[in-house]
């Protein structure tokens, strides 16, 4: 796949150049020359006939750094003097921070923040612990909780490195729907411990997102939390990824004139991602769906199944789908399918494959950073394509998802999210793009899109009105309580 700068890999450049006509474009030529493009150029000072500059170069790795650097101190009259990693600057000392939403300046601020005043609030939740809704940050608050087991294309390394996605999960929830997310890391892989931890840290919250852990221990942690708590309990990995995808495939459905329930689907990669958009696909009406893992397609016929050692979730897998028991690899099962979805990873799927899928074949690669196929090999054999990288159209992000949905089910306090709802959020993710806007490069709005999230939210919100789950006492807000009244009067 070729090469395209990133943002990821820029390098901020201090450079002095020699302070006469035409310096800058000899650096700027030697940049690009090094295989680098430029960004902004800033002056930082001008002295003694000497002009010091900061410039960005977007590079498609980090390897080609020092020949940027390099092929700069080789033009006659500039001097590197520092470099800058704008990626490692941007998490220095984390992304997120605390906020005071009430000003200390008197003494009477401090004893209503804290004691004496603080008391009886204290006192009006201990009477009425529901009242930690309306009082506290419970209500706005979710934790994103990991164990660092299955974190983004990197697998299993440890809370400590897993901690800047969780701040970055908790930078987009506030970015994009206004709620507030804490990353909690936890130093441990047992299940049982996992769900204790949870358990005794709800109180503090108002929903739990669960995020990169391991399947298929993901799937009996957040089936046990579910059950447990009555607060929200979303494992994104799983749902996430599969609300936006039902979302891309409701419009590139509509773009190929297709039905839902009249498609044939293969699903490569059967860990959270694949087991959840099966899951999703087959409550919207997909039947016939053929799933392959790391030794080809899942079927009841298949020996781990019939000697007993294939896992329960797996074994969940076979029995539901792929009746006609089709074996092999990818590119061995892909004759007639409508749909690709790549859940796996990189270049599992040889793209001359794809020729032998139905007519208008429709491919969503997802793998990061490198898809199963690359769009460009695609291209030839495919009507839609999708990714989940930012660099191609039609990228399909979770952000598009748990964002508005956490703020819709705060919104109503659900005490859960159900399969009604993630429904309800795909179809308002899918009805932003317009159906005379739908083209083979537009089937799912940008993650910078705002309408996605309140829509996502709204949608949420009604559908857990309509099937019971919202609590109606809690849909004025923040509107005074008795208490406030009382005081106010």
């Amino acid at each position: 796949m070729p090469s395209t700068p990133s943002a990821q890999f820029s390098l901020t450049i201090r450079v002095e150049i020699a302070d006469r006509p035409g310096m800058l474009g000899r650096v700027a030529t030697a940049i690009g020359d090094a295989g680098g493009t430029i960004g902004a150029v800033d002056l930082v000072a001008i002295e003694d006939g000497l002009a010091v500059r900061d410039i960005t170069a977007l590079c498609s790795d980090q390897s080609e750094w020092d020949g940027i650097t390099a092929a700069i101190a080789a033009v006659d009259g500039t001097r590197v003097l520092d470099t800058t990693d704008r990626t490692f600057q941007m998490h220095l000392g984390g992304k997120i921070e605390l906020h005071s939403k009430s000003p200390l300046k008197t003494r009477d601020d401090l004893s209503m923040a804290y004691t004496p005043g603080v008391a009886r609030v204290c006192k009006a939740i201990h009477e009425d612990r529901d009242k930690a809704f309306q009082y506290t940050i419970k209500r706005n608050t979710v934790a994103v909780v990991s164990d660092g087991t299955a974190v983004l294309g990197l697998g299993d390394i440890g809370p400590e490195a897993a901690m800047p996605v969780m701040e970055g999960k908790a930078v987009l929830f506030k970015e994009f729907a206004g709620v507030d997310a804490f990353p909690i890391c936890l130093d441990t892989k047992d299940p049982d411990e996992i769900v204790a931890i949870v358990k005794a840290l709800a109180p503090t919250f108002g929903g739990i997102n669960l995020e990169d852990i391991s399947a298929p221990r993901c799937f009996e942690i957040e089936d046990r939390l579910a059950a447990e708590l009555d607060i929200p309990v979303f494992h994104d990995d799983q749902h996430g990824t599969a609300v936006v995808t039902l979302a891309a495939l409701i419009n590139a459905a509509k773009l190929t004139g297709r039905e839902l329930r009249d498609m044939r689907v293969l699903v490569t990669g059967l860990g959270a991602a694949g087991v959840a958009v099966t899951k999703i696909l087959q409550s919207a009406g997909v039947t016939e769906i053929v799933g392959c893992d790391s030794k080809g397609a899942v079927h009841i016929g298949r020996p781990d199944y019939l000697d007993g050692s294939m896992n329960p979730i797996k074994r969940w897998y076979a029995e539901t789908t792929n009746p006609e028991r089709r074996e092999g690899r990818p590119g061995d099962v892909i004759d007639g399918m409508d749909l690709f979805v790549g859940v796996s990873g990189a270049r599992v799927m040889p793209a001359e494959a794809l020729a032998r899928m139905a007519k208008d074949p429709i491919v969503f690669a997802m793998a990061n950073p490198n898809p199963e196929v690359s769009p460009e090999e695609a291209a030839p054999y495919v009507r839609v394509m999708a990714t989940g990288r930012s660099d191609y159209p039609n990228q399909i992000n979770n952000v598009l998802c748990f964002p508005g949905i956490f703020r819709g089910a705060l919104d109503v306090r659900a005490n859960h999210i159900t399969e009604g709802m993630k429904m309800a959020a795909a179809r308002a993710i899918a009805e932003i793009v317009p159906e005379d806007e739908l083209r083979e490069d537009y089937i799912i709005p940008s993650v910078f899109n705002r309408d996605v999230a309140p829509a996502v939210a709204a949608a949420v919100a009604e559908q857990a009105r309509s099937a019971g789950e919202a609590h109606a006492h809690n849909e004025l807000g923040f509107a005074a309580t008795d208490e406030v009244r009382v005081a106010a009067g």
